[in-house]
Order: C-alpha cells, then sequence, then structure tokens
C-alpha cells in the first residue's frame, strides 16, 4: 500500500465518527486520486507513532474562487483535513499538528490560522473554541449536507 492509500484510509477512519452522525465531509468518502491532487493545494503533514501513519492536517497554500473571503486573504491560512487515528484520539497527538500548523503559519507572517467544520460537529468546535478559535460565520459548501461554520484564531 503506498503512503497515499493510507493517508485516504486514516481519513475515511477518522471521519468515520462524521460519516455515523449522517455528514458527508469529503474526507469520509474521498479516493485515493482525490487525496492525490489534494497536494497540488498545499502542504500535508503527517504524524508517525510506532511507525504507522497515526495523524494528518493539511497546510493549503493555494485557494479557490468560490471560498469564502476569510480563506483568499492573505493574512490567513486555512486548514483542513486534520485527522487522528481513531484508536489515538484524546491523547495529544491532534493538539501537536494543530501546534505545527499554527507555529507554520506565524513564521509565515500569516496573522491568522482559519478552518471549517459543521455546524453539528459540536464536539469539533469546542476542541477549536478550547484552542482559541472563535466563530465568524456560517457558510454553505456544494458539496455536503451540513451548513458549515468559519473558525478563526489570531496569532
Amino acid at each position: 500500500m503506498d503512503s497515499v492509500e493510507e493517508l485516504t484510509s486514516l481519513l475515511h477512519r477518522a471521519y468515520k465518527r462524521l460519516a455515523d452522525m449522517g455528514l458527508n465531509f469529503v474526507a469520509t468518502y474521498q479516493s485515493v486520486e482525490f487525496t492525490r491532487n489534494y497536494f497540488k493545494k498545499g502542504e500535508c503533514y503527517i504524524l508517525e507513532s510506532g511507525g504507522k501513519l497515526a495523524g494528518t492536517v493539511f497546510y493549503y497554500t493555494s485557494m479557490w474562487n468560490d471560498a469564502p473571503e476569510i480563506y483568499k486573504d492573505p493574512d490567513s491560512v486555512l486548514i483542513g483535513k486534520f485527522a487522528v487515528e481513531p484508536g489515538l484520539q484524546k491523547l495529544g497527538l491532534g493538539a501537536k499538528l494543530m501546534d505545527l500548523v499554527e507555529s507554520l503559519a506565524r513564521e509565515r507572517n500569516k496573522k491568522r490560522v482559519v478552518l471549517d467544520t459543521s455546524e453539528k460537529a459540536l464536539h469539533l468546535i469546542d476542541y477549536y473554541k478550547k484552542r482559541g478559535y472563535e466563530y465568524k460565520h456560517h457558510w454553505q459548501w456544494p458539496d455536503v449536507n451540513y451548513k458549515s461554520v468559519i473558525l478563526s484564531k489570531e496569532l
């Protein structure tokens, strides 16, 4: 199995809880080819534990036209595809990934980190709020069956 297949599989496993809630996050079903094409949009960081893929987060360096304005702001950086192997969650691995992308954003003179999640994913919204992210507004992506909340953290 190549690493893109492993990464795609990790995303499916980590986002399964959201799929079980009836939320069709793209990461719940994306193909290996979709994952591979994502590398064109930014930088993918992975965390290993015991020689196995344990987590990932994506730092976008390019943006698409139909994104919220805050994502297009040159002072912002968008992160996404944030996932930790389900059996390793709540051990601080996600915090290490978030610390990494927030640190990279500071080093690159960004003023804020932005992200979005489903308004129904209250456990994720709570996690991000505890990390200092604040609600900005709602957004409706065309490919999902939920309304998203846009959150940002000033650096």
